[in-house]
């Protein structure tokens, strides 16, 4: 397997772990991209947790994601590029700054991890298989939950939400790899049964959050650098779609997001160490980065936890240093919208 630089979901190639290319965009230094991206807004330093990961002899890289806190407070982390028999899901102890492994498997190259408010189940997207898995809150009794086509196309799964009865709302980066506006949001009953596409011909959409009532989805496209607005017909359709957010992010380009309790969006950056926040309306907020001294060999911030009913957030950063948990004071308390995606 061709070993590259870590990217943050922008493309993955063979051998059940596919390698990220980040679509041709080379990661900068500890302060790529600085400018650009703190053009307005607060500066908010994350401090470290621990590191959690190194990079994989078998890879060559390593790449958290998905950060979701489960019942009991523990916080579950997904490792992409984690080979066989190494921890695929890990669940952290973020006060003991201690973690085990909770899954490992032979096939997949897990994107995000969420609950089902539905059946309490873990889900996991499978990128390089096009498969959504769940498992037990213990890591046991893995299910394949969905896999095959939709609308004739398997799709590349990255990043998942659950609407509040428990139906799935996926960004599927189909055409990542081509370099061609294949991508789609789609959903699918909670029941496994039936998947509709809901927006499609999307420039590699990672990212995908329900606002903070419900009413549409928020999704990113990460070689557009553009947030999207897609408003749901409460029916299983959609109403209306714009383009909400344009994210000037120098070489950075949009990840995962989550949302808190005030609606503000919590845009993650790869390419660069940092998330960039901005309300409901597009107005940037803050910028919040892993401070400079820190920075060398992390590449990119993909994804963040923000602890349900309190404001202590929990970034996932990872590089050739390593996978990082970073931690930060949110802007708002945590819901459903800010843990896991």
């Amino acid at each position: 397997m061709q070993r590259l630089p870590i990217r943050s979901l922008a493309g993955l190639a063979a051998i059940g772990l596919l390698a990220l290319t980040g679509c041709g965009t080379e990661a900068g230094g500890p302060a790529a991209g600085r400018a650009a991206a703190t053009g307005a807004g607060k500066d908010i330093r994350a401090q470290k947790v621990l590191r959690l990961t190194t990079v994989h002899e078998e890879t060559g890289m390593t790449l958290l994601e998905g950060p979701v806190f489960d019942e009991d407070g523990g916080l579950i982390v997904v490792d992409v590029t984690a080979p066989a028999g190494e921890p695929k899901v890990l669940r952290v102890d973020v006060g003991k700054k201690t973690s085990r492994q909770v899954h490992t498997d032979d096939r997949g190259a897990y994107t995000s991890a969420q609950f089902s408010p539905y059946d309490g189940r873990l889900y996991l997207t499978d990128f390089s298989h096009g498969d959504i898995v769940s498992l037990a809150p213990d890591g046991s009794d893995p299910r394949t939950f969905y896999s095959g086509e939709v609308d004739g196309a398997r799709m590349n799964p990255d990043d998942i939400a659950f609407d509040e009865e428990g139906h799935l709302y996926v960004s599927d980066s189909r055409g990542l790899t081509e370099g061609e506006a294949k991508g789609r949001v789609v959903r699918i009953d909670r029941d496994g049964r039936n998947a509709t596409v809901l927006a499609d011909e999307l420039a590699a959409p990672n990212g995908i959050s329900f606002d903070a009532d419900y009413r549409g989805l928020w999704f990113s496209e990460l070689t557009q650098n553009r947030v999207s607005y897609l408003l749901l017909d409460g029916e299983g359709g959609v109403a209306s779609r714009h383009t909400a957010i344009r994210v000037d992010g120098g070489i950075a380009q949009t990840d995962s997001i989550a949302v808190d309790a005030d609606g503000n969006l919590y845009q993650a950056l790869h390419g660069r160490p940092a998330m960039a926040v901005y309300d409901r309306h597009g107005e940037r907020l803050a910028t919040v980065e892993v401070p400079a001294r820190a920075a060398e060999g992390l590449e990119s911030a993909t994804n963040v936890a923000i602890t349900p009913g309190g404001t202590k957030a929990y970034m996932t950063v990872s590089g050739p240093a390593g996978g990082y948990l970073y931690t930060f004071d949110a802007l708002a308390e945590g819901i459903r919208q800010s843990n896991g995606g």
